[in-house]
């Protein structure tokens, strides 16, 4: 069974425990109505903002023992980004939890309407091991505001940060109905066969097509977080400020940003022929200039993922494409910034998800050929494309298809919270970010109003010409000939 630390009020270590009494204490905290009130979603978000400013080098320390993280980079990616999206959340809460207007048409004449936000009811959130926090946390801020009870299943690949989670999340927020559960996948399997509002998942396709099938026994709706291929198209931008600006981006993106393992990472390069060999130079300054410091750099998670990223490389036909790079320390968990000049499109450095800190390099005849080169790939999360030609953009956003495009910059779209965030196709479905993570965890339950003060015969039998026609004008929201016809005051035949 599950070893679930920390969950019950006081209590620094329970022990393995029952799933399904956890989930039911969680069940009956939501059923209590108390997670529904304004001032308990208020009070945890507070709570939560506390546990981020309380505890950040307890973060970073975590942060560091799992991923090599430096304490920069945690608080640039997670825990900088968590505090502004708990800020978001407090600030904007009542306005979210406020039941929206909605005008009616004329059938409804009489009638006045809401739709009232209403929370799903006990939800579980599996995070991924790569922004361990972030994306622990992140959903758990829209869930709680949403007044949801929630269960949380850290990733197992980061455990200091998964025990973290779960010694310290109890201690800040209500314990009875946030849980944090820890454990091996067997664990996650057991929380996918109970019964849930809503499944929220962050990880590889592969796992989430485990969740789906799971949801599928009890028809819970589900959110799916799964990444993908993301390219960046590199235009051959004129200006040498623009170029050496583009290519920074380009390097925080793949390699400053766990080094390289990252949803929202780049994946690899789109470049012509004439320009590749401008743009390989360009990347490797920014190399020796970002990361001449190891201790700048993450390191990779495991020694299975280490060991999958070193198979990439020892394909006879992938090595000898590599142009920088390709050392690794087995010890340290380490592969260095490496690029890739044009390995071959059908082996899986271009068929799957790198993950990792290799860069591929694909050239083009020209640029506008990665539309076509895009849209016979799956759709990724996210295309980034650096260019200047405004007709080309147009063409990119109106031709191609992704959970985003974000144009002369990486990264910078996954901070915004006035904007969703997610994939489509198979990188993954469902948006959430700051109110949109409100909006994956609710309900927008249409209400509806009418008095007993008139009511209209033309609604039903027995029927005759003049309700069809009241109808028809009703229908193609014809007010004045509805007023003509229903008062008999002239005759007043329907057009098509």
């Amino acid at each position: 069974m599950a070893l679930i630390t920390g969950n019950k009020c006081g209590d620094e270590e329970m022990g393995a425990l029952g799933l399904e009494s956890e989930v039911a204490e969680a069940r009956t905290a939501f059923d209590s109505g108390k997670t529904k009130g304004f001032e308990w979603r208020k009070s945890q978000l507070k709570a939560l903002l506390r546990l981020l400013r309380e505890k950040e080098e307890d973060m970073f320390k975590v942060l560091k023992e799992d991923l090599g993280k430096h304490r920069v980079e945690a608080f640039r990616d997670e825990v900088g980004a968590l505090t502004t999206s708990v800020d978001n959340a407090l600030l904007n809460l009542k306005k979210w939890m406020a039941p929206e207007k909605v005008s009616l048409p004329l059938g409804a004449v009489l009638t006045v309407a809401e739709i009232v936000p209403e929370p799903l009811g006990v939800v579980l959130v599996i995070s991924s091991w790569n922004f361990p926090i972030g994306l622990s946390l992140e959903p758990l801020i829209g869930a709680i505001a949403a007044g949801n009870a929630a269960v949380l299943k850290p990733s197992e690949l980061a455990p200091a940060t998964s025990e973290f989670l779960a010694v310290e999340v109890p201690k800040y927020l209500d314990c009875e109905a946030i849980k944090v559960i820890q454990g091996a996948p067997q664990v996650a399997k057991e929380l996918l066969d109970l019964k849930w509002d809503k499944i929220f998942f962050t990880g590889s396709a592969r796992v989430g097509r485990i969740v789906m099938t799971a949801a599928a026994k009890h028809l819970t709706p589900v959110t799916l977080e799964l990444g993908g291929k993301c390219p960046a198209i590199f235009d051959s931008l004129k200006s040498s400020r623009d170029q050496k600006m583009a290519v920074g981006r380009v390097a925080g993106a793949k390699w400053g940003s766990c080094l390289g393992q990252a949803c929202i990472g780049i994946d690899y390069l789109l470049v012509t022929d004439e320009y590749a060999p401008t743009l390989i130079e360009l990347l490797k300054g920014v190399i020796k200039e970002f990361f001449s410091n190891s201790e700048h750099l993450a390191r990779i998670v495991n020694k299975h993922h280490f060991q999958r990223l070193c198979n990439l490389l020892q394909d006879e036909s992938v090595a000898a494409s590599v142009v920088h790079g390709g050392s690794v320390n087995a010890k340290e968990l380490f592969i260095e910034p490496t690029i890739l000049l044009n390995p071959p499109l059908d082996k899986e450095i271009m068929t799957e998800e790198i993950f990792g800190p290799l860069l591929p390099i694909i050239t083009l005849k020209k640029i506008e050929d990665s539309i076509e080169f895009l849209r016979a790939r799956p759709k990724p999360l996210v295309i980034y494309a650096f260019t200047h030609d405004e007709k080309f953009k147009r063409r990119i956003v109106e031709d191609t298809s992704s959970g985003c495009v974000m144009f002369n910059d990486t990264l910078i779209q996954y901070l915004c919270d006035t904007i969703p965030f997610g994939g489509v196709g198979q990188s993954g479905f469902g948006q959430y970010h700051g109110k949109f993570t409100f909006d994956n965890f609710s309900n927008r339950k249409p209400v509806g109003r009418r008095r007993f003060l008139i009511e209209f015969s033309f609604r039903y039998p027995p029927w005759n010409e003049k309700k069809l026609q009241l109808l028809r004008h009703i229908y193609r929201f014809d007010y004045i000939g509805f007023v003509l016809c229903f008062l008999g005051l002239k005759r007043y035949s329907y057009r098509s």
